[in-house]
C-alpha cells in the first residue's frame, strides 16, 4: 500500500493533506510532517495541509490556506468518516487517500490504509518515510515524534508495540533531536490551567460502578480564565486512579453551541457507546459533541452500564 500512496503522490502536482475537526497533536504533526515530506522529496508540487488550527499547538507548525482546487489529491489523515474531514468542500479533487488508525467506519476514499493497531497515525507516516523514498530530516522527524508521544500518552497506551519502539529508536539514531526540548515544548503549561486541573480533580463525580466525570461550564471557563478545549486536553491526566475505570470531561463551548465530552477509558471499550450519540473514536479513548448537559448525562448512565458488565466479567475471570 505504501508504494500505490507513493505513486499516487507522484502523479499530482497539486496536493492537499487535510483531517478530522477538532485538532488534536497526532492530527496536526502527522499533515504537517506528511506535507513537508513531500514538499523535500518534489519540489515542484504544490503542497497544503488544510484545517482549522489552534494556538495550543502552533509550535508544531503552521497550516496553508484552503484554496479552490482543481485536479488535486486529497490525503485525509486521522480521520475514519467522511464528515468529520474539516475542509468546506470535496470538490476539485481527482483522487482521495486515507491513512487512519482508527477503526474503520466507512469507506469514502479511492486508496484506504487503516492500521487500528498503530499508536497514532504519525507511527504509519514515520513507517511510510522509512519504507519509501519520500525525504526526512531532523524537523519532519522530531514532529512525527510529537504527534506519536501525544496520541500514546507517553507510550503508556498497549498501542506502543515494539515496532513503535523501534520506528523512534530509527528516526532518533538517523535524525537526531531533542528529547528533552520536545517535552518542555508539549508539557510546558500556564498556571490558570494547573489551577484547572486542580479544580477538575476536587469537582469530579464517581458513578456506583465506577466512571468518574467532570463537568465544566463556561462560568469556570471564564474565571479561571482558560479556553474550553483544555479541559478535554486534561483527561490523560487522570489515568491512574483505582476507583475510576472510565472518566470523561464534560465542557461548555459556548461560542459553539456545543457541550464537548472527551471520554478515556483503562478496561471497558467506550467507543461503540460513543457512537450511539453520533461521536466515536478508539476502543479506550473516544468523544462526542452534544447540545445540553442533560444529553451528555445519558451518556455517563450508559457508560456506567457498561463499566458495571465490564466489572462483573472481570469477576467471573
Amino acid at each position: 500500500m505504501y508504494k500505490k500512496i507513493v505513486k499516487e503522490i507522484k502523479k499530482y502536482d497539486t496536493i492537499v493533506i487535510a483531517r478530522h475537526i477538532g485538532v488534536d497533536p497526532d492530527a496536526m504533526a502527522s499533515q504537517i510532517a506528511l506535507r513537508d515530506s513531500i514538499r523535500l522529496t518534489f519540489s515542484d508540487k504544490k503542497v497544503s495541509a488544510v484545517g482549522t488550527g489552534s494556538n495550543k499547538f502552533k509550535y508544531i507548525g503552521a497550516l496553508d490556506k484552503y484554496e479552490n482546487y482543481q485536479d488535486a489529491l486529497l490525503i485525509v489523515l486521522d480521520t475514519p468518516d467522511q464528515r468529520r474531514v474539516d475542509i468546506p468542500s470535496f470538490d476539485g479533487f481527482s483522487k482521495m487517500i486515507k491513512i487512519d488508525h482508527h477503526p474503520f467506519i466507512e469507506k469514502f476514499c479511492d486508496l484506504e490504509l487503516i492500521e487500528d493497531e498503530k499508536s497514532s497515525v504519525c507511527e504509519i507516516i514515520m513507517d511510510l518515510l522509512k519504507e519509501t523514498k519520500l525525504f526526512c530530516n531532523i524537523s519532519i522527524a522530531r514532529t512525527l515524534f510529537i504527534g506519536l508521544v501525544a496520541d500514546s500518552n507517553r507510550f503508556l497506551f498497549d498501542s506502543s508495540t515494539s515496532k513503535t519502539f523501534q520506528l523512534v529508536s530509527y528516526y532518533l539514531e538517523h535524525y537526531p533531536f531533542s528529547i528533552n526540548e520536545v517535552y518542555q515544548r508539549m508539557y510546558q503549561r500556564p498556571l490558570r490551567e494547573v489551577r484547572l486541573e486542580g479544580y477538575m480533580s476536587t469537582h469530579m463525580e464517581v458513578t456506583e460502578n465506577g466512571v468518574g466525570y467532570i463537568k465544566i461550564t463556561d462560568q469556570i471557563i471564564n474565571e479561571l480564565e482558560v479556553d474550553s478545549a483544555s479541559a478535554g486536553n486534561m483527561v490523560n491526566n487522570f489515568n491512574f486512579i483505582e476507583e475510576v475505570y472510565v472518566w470523561l470531561t464534560i465542557t461548555e463551548d459556548v461560542k459553539n453551541d456545543l457541550i464537548r465530552v472527551s471520554i478515556r477509558s483503562r478496561g471497558p471499550e467506550i467507543n461503540q457507546v460513543a457512537e450511539k450519540y453520533h461521536g466515536g473514536g478508539h476502543k479506550f479513548a473516544s468523544g462526542v459533541k452534544f447540545k445540553s448537559f442533560d444529553e451528555a448525562m445519558k451518556l455517563v448512565d450508559d457508560l456506567d452500564l457498561t463499566v458495571k458488565k465490564y466489572r462483573e466479567t472481570q469477576e467471573v475471570e
